[in-house]
């Protein structure tokens, strides 16, 4: 098992399903549920596509997480892009989300604990957020995990995660396996 660490930069949740999410004080993680007042919480899929279509499919996407070395990459290529803009819960820092494998759990903050369950696929509407940013976060290079749009998981244990909690990334023993996109 390696473990690797980083920090909680900032926190974001909204009741309602749009795009941004307003970034807060605090969240608070709730077991097998997710970030307690979010739109995306809940046992079953509530993505909308996969709501309609799968209303019992397991909600393997309770909490989105993105590095906000992201945002400064995205600064650099033209991108006015920062915290709870593109509809993550937890900016994190000093942690390769994208690279962790299947299975990875967090440790966030005092007691909550994500289990890292796939890559985050780029929304259709990312590119009415604004121009062009949809083909910044898909590579092309088949070496690197192909897309850049933070991690998806599930809370196993719930808790409260504020801006400057630690983080701790507990990855399987082997072997492992990279994250899916979802």
């Amino acid at each position: 098992m390696l473990r690797c660490k980083g920090v909680v930069v900032k926190v974001a949740s909204d009741t309602q399903h749009r795009f941004s999410k307003r970034v807060k004080e605090q969240i608070t993680l709730v077991e097998g549920h997710g970030v307690e007042g979010d739109a995306h919480a809940g046992q079953y899929a509530r993505h909308r596509f996969f709501a309609r279509r799968w209303p019992r499919l397991r909600n393997l996407r309770q909490v989105h997480l993105i590095p906000v070395e992201l945002f400064a990459e995205l600064r650099q290529e033209g991108h006015a892009v920062g915290p709870g803009d593109l509809g993550e819960n937890v900016a994190t820092a000093g942690l390769n989300l994208e690279y962790l494998p299947l299975g990875t759990k967090l440790h966030l903050g005092e007691s909550a604990v994500v289990e890292l369950t796939g890559l985050r696929t780029p929304c259709g509407l990312i590119d009415r957020f604004q121009r062009g940013l949809k083909r910044k976060m898909v590579r092309s290079q088949t070496d690197l995990p192909k897309f850049r749009c933070g991690v998806l998981g599930i809370v196993v244990v719930g808790g409260k995660i504020r801006p400057g909690d630690a983080i701790r990334a507990d990855t399987p023993s082997q072997p492992c396996s990279p994250l899916p996109a979802l």
